[in-house]
């Protein structure tokens, strides 16, 4: 082993190698020749000759086991000159003289060109070499974005999706593949790959995956201009530095390598209600409804519907009257569930679905284009309400039953209403152009809800964060949870009104189990919200 360390780190191995493909080729066509002289001199005359058609299937197997020899001999003394070969050699040959491993990956970088993960050259646990190790600077909170490179466990997330191109793989003239090639057998340089520079800022979601403090959750920022991603932060979470079997195998009780913000579906409870109210006000429903105390049911067969007011008033020994006859905009800014569950079923199993087609709901959605692998979101999953079941369709109203959504999903409607009822596309890496995923309600509807929820914030159920250095919109959620205290919620942008909204940012806060949206979730927003605004990311 020691001897072919020594001949694939050598200078001549190139002319060696090379020799070694035209030794071969001499080597097969010696073979063939003995095979025809042999059978020429054993004049085997009395057995009958094969018929034409035999022999040309037998020379046709003959060259097609050439081919495939030739194919694997040129993959094996010429692989450095494929990126796929390079790929795969990393994850799956270990041996010390694989020229694969001399390559210095390229490093990935937050927008500003922050360190997000890096190779880095240093000697083995015995001392006897230098091998070249990935670093994550941030450890745990970037792990479900950038993934992890390792030799026996292969790459996931941006590692994967961009590997080729980390590698050094795809350059954009054969001269650069000539010199790929030339510095990973001659070693007089280290062969270094291409680095990926992502929109996510490094102390945005720094910050983000601090402020969850290791509770369950995810937080989504984005830029509702273009797309781009600037927070995408999920806890639980592992540290890509030290990668081991445990993470792997299927037992662990914090799911640390789900990632909630993309792949999480929650019940949004009332952050939902953005949804709805964008829904109704598109179908020109506006009305003033009656919302009791005593709540709404569609049958006496079902509970009722009620307020959380009335909840609050029942523990502390009161008695509530209920909000009485309000519209629209009171009914969000005081998140009544017994308007919108009406609403709901005054809006139909019909229009409901076709809400949920617009915005995208059941679908998902790439994070990544143009790399050799894309990354996705899931937006949300609403199954099928029977036109029969009306207390189905008031549940789904106010964001329980059959709905479920991502944190990334949220951040996205919060992004379409701060930019005119249009979403676009999330962006993960620089280099790919602004897209549009759709409208998802029109600019009217978006202006209408934008001047509605900076109202939660300023007077109603977000009022708590209310800051006089930043105008945001929100909405907070607080949603029931059938395997234990509700989930906590709140997506909002800022700033809100005189036309900025579209240049700031949005963002959708979960806190899994953590009660009151108003009272856990949404200060995570406005922390990060007032951040991004001290490092210059707000106007």
């Amino acid at each position: 082993m020691e001897l072919l360390n020594a001949l694939f780190v050598s200078a001549p191995w190139a002319t060696l190698r090379g020799g070694l493909h035209i030794a071969f080729l001499l080597v097969a066509l010696y073979v063939l020749k003995q095979v025809y002289d042999l059978r020429a001199a054993l004049g085997l005359r009395h057995l009958a000759r094969p018929r034409a058609g035999f022999r040309f299937a037998v020379a046709g197997v003959a060259l097609l086991f050439l081919a495939v020899l030739g194919y694997q001999a040129s993959w094996q003394l010429s692989g450095t000159a494929r990126p796929a070969f390079v790929a795969f050699m990393q994850l799956h040959d270990r041996r010390q003289f694989n020229p694969a491993h001399w390559i210095e990956r390229g490093s990935i970088l937050d927008h500003r060109g922050e360190v997000l993960a890096e190779s880095r050259a240093g000697p083995t646990t015995d001392g006897q070499r230098l091998e070249v190790r990935r670093v994550y600077p941030h450890g745990p909170a970037c792990a479900h974005v950038l993934g992890y490179t390792h030799p026996r466990f292969g790459t996931s997330g941006m590692e994967a999706a961009a590997n080729v191109s980390l590698n050094g793989g795809s350059p954009e003239t054969l001269l650069d593949w000539g010199e790929l090639t030339r510095q990973l057998v001659t070693r007089d340089k280290r062969a270094r790959g291409h680095d990926l520079v992502l929109n996510l800022d490094a102390d945005l979601q720094q910050l983000a995956y601090e402020r969850l403090r290791g509770r369950a959750g995810a937080v989504v920022m984005l830029r509702p201009a273009d797309g781009a991603v600037r927070v995408l932060a999920s806890s639980p979470s592992f540290d890509p530095n030290r990668v081991d079997a445990g993470l792997f195998r299927g037992t662990d009780p914090d799911a640390r390598l789900l990632n909630r913000a993309v792949d999480g579906l929650y019940p949004p409870g009332s952050v939902f209600k953005v949804v709805l109210a964008a829904a109704a006000l598109d179908a020109g429903l506006d009305p003033v409804l009656d919302c009791p105390a005593e709540g709404f049911t569609t049958s006496r067969r079902y509970p009722r519907i009620r307020d959380h007011d009335y909840y609050a008033a029942r523990r502390a020994g009161r008695t509530w009257g209920g909000h009485g006859r309000i519209g629209l905009d009171r009914a969000l800014i005081d998140s009544s569930n017994v308007y919108f569950a009406q609403l709901g079923v005054q809006l139909g199993h019909e229009a409901f679905h076709r809400a949920g087609d617009r915005f995208l709901f059941n679908h998902r959605i790439a994070l990544t284009e143009g790399l050799s692998r894309s990354q996705f979101m899931r937006t949300a999953r609403i199954e099928p309400i029977a036109t029969s079941d009306r207390y189905g369709l008031a549940q789904a109203a106010i964001g329980q039953g059959k709905v479920l959504v991502t944190p990334a999903q949220m951040a996205l409607i919060a992004a379409a209403v701060a930019n005119d009822g249009v979403a676009m596309r999330p962006r993960l890496t620089t280099g790919e152009p602004a897209a549009t995923l759709g409208r998802f309600m029109s600019d009217a509807t978006a202006r209408r809800l934008s001047g509605m929820m900076r109202r939660v914030v300023s007077e109603g159920t977000g009022r708590g964060i209310d800051t006089p250095e930043l105008a945001i919109a929100g909405k907070t959620g607080t949603a029931q949870n059938p395997f234990g205290a509700s989930h906590s919620w709140f997506i909002g942008f800022a700033p809100a009104g005189s036309g900025q909204a579209a240049a700031g940012l949005a963002v959708a806060v979960l806190v899994e189990q953590g009660g009151y949206g108003s009272t856990t979730a949404a200060p995570i927003a406005r922390d990060l919200l007032l951040r991004a605004q001290q490092r210059g990311l707000l106007p």
